[in-house]
């Protein structure tokens, strides 16, 4: 047992026995230059690690407490690799427990097999909130734990590194859970911008965007299908893509772990952009119905596609709210203003989006760059795309 442990869990035993309530979860502050390391093993379950702004360089780490909040205070540190990793595998290794993680900045992950990243989320859950993460291999990758649960709001990733086989700024593996919301992903290098596994997916109020510069693959890939909730969000593709689909569901066919039935299959996809910028014409959604084996229990409700392309069938089912235009009905897409132009015929042409398995489909707030999103209260008259009038 840890010395620091040992000694307040004596204190907390003699408190009861004097009836005196037990010693509050404590705080413990690195600077950059300290050990981060260190102050994990001093940290008991409930405890909160400080970590100062600044650069920590080499501060590599693996997180095995079942409750620990670290978070980033006084601006945001960088937990930056500077060459080194936790067990060959990451910056932060996320063992098991119920793990916060905030304001920090991850960079420069790198490892033997190439596949490093800034966190490594193996069991557990883990939420992850206001962090970045800027030239790694992987940005956030998991392991196949089927219970695991994770979430990651108001955050961006970016800067994925060139000459690296396939790196993904968000690689979700087979859990249970995968909650996206607020954040933004741009910058892709041949890999995708997230690419889940998981389950059960809510990918809600992001910009999934790759912009200047980046050659992303797929903006958003679900390569076994899934249950997916994909609302709010603009996703899109530059020039410079390295695949004309934006979104692929089930690409991969079923999970040979999921059993003989296979995992329960469902995408409702509400009030997104999807935006091809490239010249050349895209697919903006491809569903892979015949690799999974089984119908795709499927929703397209007040989607707005832009630029040159087609998608699936019901993606131009007017009657949904879902429409086809040029980028001259958005604001400018140069700087990321994608809302309809106040003059645009496509205003209040949606529908209501109602609801599917028990869970409202209207949106409840909208992406506001830089990150994080602000309440939307719901319009007398829904317009198709991400943002309302």
């Amino acid at each position: 047992m840890r010395p620091g442990l040992r000694a307040r869990l004596a204190c907390s035993v003699l408190l009861w026995v004097w009836g005196a309530a037990p010693l509050q979860a404590a705080t413990l502050s690195v600077a950059p230059g300290q050990s981060l390391v260190k102050a994990l093993a001093q940290a008991a379950d409930g405890d909160t690690i400080a970590l100062q702004a600044g650069e920590h360089r080499g501060q590599v780490a693996v997180i095995m407490h079942k409750r620990l909040t670290l978070r980033g205070v006084g601006g945001r540190p960088v937990l930056h690799a500077a060459g080194q990793s936790a067990e060959g595998k990451a910056i932060l290794v996320v063992r098991d427990g119920d793990i916060r993680i905030e304001n920090i900045e991850f960079r420069g992950a790198r490892v033997a097999d190439r596949n490093g990243a800034g966190i490594r989320f193996e069991k557990g859950r883990l939420l992850i909130k206001r962090c970045a993460f800027f030239d790694n291999e992987n940005g956030i990758l998991t392991a196949n734990f089927g219970d695991a649960e994770l979430t990651v709001e108001d955050s961006e990733f970016a800067q994925a590194p060139v000459n690296t086989p396939l790196p993904h700024l968000i690689y979700v593996g087979r859990i249970a859970r995968f909650t996206l919301v607020g954040s933004r992903v741009r910058g892709g290098q041949d890999g995708h911008l997230v690419k889940t596994r998981a389950l059960e997916n809510q990918i809600r109020y992001n910009q999934l965007v790759d912009g200047a510069g980046g050659r992303a693959s797929y903006a958003l890939e679900l390569p076994n299908g899934g249950v997916a909730f994909v609302v709010g969000n603009v996703l899109g593709q530059g020039a410079g893509r390295t695949n004309p689909v934006l979104m692929s569901f089930g690409g991969e066919g079923p999970d040979a772990r999921d059993g003989l039935e296979g995992r329960e299959q469902a995408l409702f996809m509400v009030n997104n952009t999807l935006l091809n910028e490239a010249l050349l014409p895209g697919i903006f959604l491809r569903v892979h119905a015949d690799k999974l084996g089984k119908p795709v229990p499927a929703l397209y409700v007040n989607n707005l596609l832009v630029g040159l392309g087609v998608g699936e069938l019901g993606l131009t089912n007017i009657t949904q709210g879902n429409f086809s235009a040029p980028a001259a009905v958005l604001q400018d897409i140069e700087v990321g203003l994608y809302a309809l132009k106040a003059d645009s015929l496509l205003r209040h042409r949606g529908t209501a989006p109602g609801t599917a398995r028990g869970v409202l489909l209207a949106p409840q707030a909208e992406f506001t760059p830089p990150l994080g999103t602000q309440t939307l209260a719901p319009p007398a008259r829904w317009s198709p795309g991400a943002y309302q009038p």
